[in-house]
């Protein structure tokens, strides 16, 4: 059995290659940038109103005061989305311009329309201080400049990208392929079936995987249940993976110490470049991981208790995928431990916990109760993973501790 830690450093070297494809930006949520996204314009095109209210060159305020105003005459109107204006522009001229609307050359600043005097009707504008150059400007490409990057590669698309896509006509983007995942429930005992008898169980973890696939970057398959003897039918099912567009074959079940047992036996039939089965943990000791050699293929052997396999997926399928796209490390929250916890020495836990914030704005995590692998009441209550490594058994009320999002990446943080 290893640690957790080196695990994880498995995880790391044993990594395949995805290649990549170019999809409409548009419909790339939760993809990953594979290339830099560069501006192809200036944002703003041009220099444009920032409020509702008056253009004038600033220049001609330069010798008013208040006991000498001026009166600007208006000479049109400009709406956002209205074309250049074409008139020709003379000194003291004004022209009325909505929030938006490309500023007129000859034009330097705006006056907000709060602050407009009429004098003596609404063709003219009484002006009686010196107006500040550039008042309420947007320069053209004072947000985006042409060839500016928009987004980095390796970024996980999110809506506010999409907005930033649409807005600088960003059409097409190079992205990484989805990771193809061919899911494989074992067990005599899983069922299909709403209404089972009680010797057996509801196939529920290829239900809570395949629901993961949008905010976890895959594609999923459910390869269906796998029999106590059928052994030969896996044994195949990993050949044809070998030749197939296939990524990641993962099973729930039969990975530990069972008479009925077999992924182990069977997947060490392969030639493997990396291998590892049991792992310093709670939940889900048993976990197993395999790389095909000289291919670009993995397997991955989750226990099939609920739990278990939700917490290994999260911890080890998640992360090793992320680490295929080239997603950086994610940042755990880091929350006050809000009650004890006592946990083996040397075993990594992963904990089904709340996080909440107090009225003070800190923020805690409570360790819930009914940390047994198969209860899953305290799963539905909970809203985070917490995280407590190996090294120390005793976790104390007030300590911080390291925290994970359960059903999407903590890539806000990142």
């Amino acid at each position: 059995m290893i640690s957790y830690q080196y695990s994880k450093r498995i995880l790391k070297k044993a990594t395949i290659k995805i290649k990549d494809e170019n999809i409409k930006s548009t419909n790339s949520l939760n993809r990953v940038v594979s290339k830099n996204i560069y501006s192809g314009i200036n944002y703003p095109s041009e220099d444009n109103a920032a409020f509702d209210g008056y253009a004038i060159n600033s220049n001609d305020t330069k010798n008013i005061k208040k006991n000498l105003p001026k009166k600007f005459k208006i000479i049109g109107l400009i709406a956002a989305g209205n074309k250049p204006f074409k008139k020709k522009i003379k000194k003291y001229d004004t022209v009325e311009i909505m929030t938006g609307g490309i500023i007129p050359k000859g034009f330097n600043t705006i006056i907000p329309i709060e602050k407009i005097i009429f004098y003596p009707n609404k063709k003219n504008i009484l002006i009686d201080k010196k107006i500040t150059k550039y008042s309420h400007v947007r320069f053209a490409g004072s947000d985006f400049k042409k060839k500016e990057i928009v987004v980095k590669k390796n970024t996980v698309i999110q809506p506010n990208h999409i907005l930033a896509f649409k807005t600088l006509g960003i059409k097409n983007i190079t992205v990484k392929k989805k990771i193809n995942i061919l899911f494989f429930s074992t067990g005599n005992e899983i069922s299909n079936s709403d209404n089972i008898p009680g010797w057996k169980v509801r196939n529920s973890n290829s239900h809570y995987i395949k629901n993961l696939n949008e905010n976890f970057l895959f594609n999923f398959k459910d390869g269906g249940i796998l029999k106590d003897n059928h052994e030969n039918i896996f044994q195949s099912k990993i050949s044809k993976m070998i030749n197939s567009k296939i990524d990641i074959i993962i099973t729930s079940g039969a990975v530990s110490a069972g008479k009925f047992d077999f992924v182990p036996d069977i997947v060490k039939k392969f030639k493997l470049s990396s291998y590892f089965k049991s792992v310093a943990i709670r939940p889900g000791k048993p976990v197993l991981f395999a790389r095909i050699k000289k291919k670009q293929k993995v397997i991955f052997g989750l226990p099939g208790n609920p739990m278990s396999s939700a917490a290994c997926f999260r911890f080890f399928v998640y992360p090793y995928i992320a680490n295929v796209m080239g997603i950086s490390d994610e940042k755990p929250i880091k929350a006050i431990l809000k009650n004890d916890f006592i946990k083996k020495k040397n075993f990594t836990r992963f904990a089904k916990s709340k996080l909440n914030t107090t009225k003070n704005g800190k923020i805690e995590v409570e360790i819930l109760k009914g940390q047994e692998s198969f209860r899953i009441k305290s799963f539905v209550k909970s809203n985070i993973w917490a995280l407590l490594p190996a090294g120390k058994s005793k976790f104390k009320k007030g300590q911080i501790v390291d925290c994970f999002f359960p059903n999407h990446i903590n890539q806000s943080l990142i």
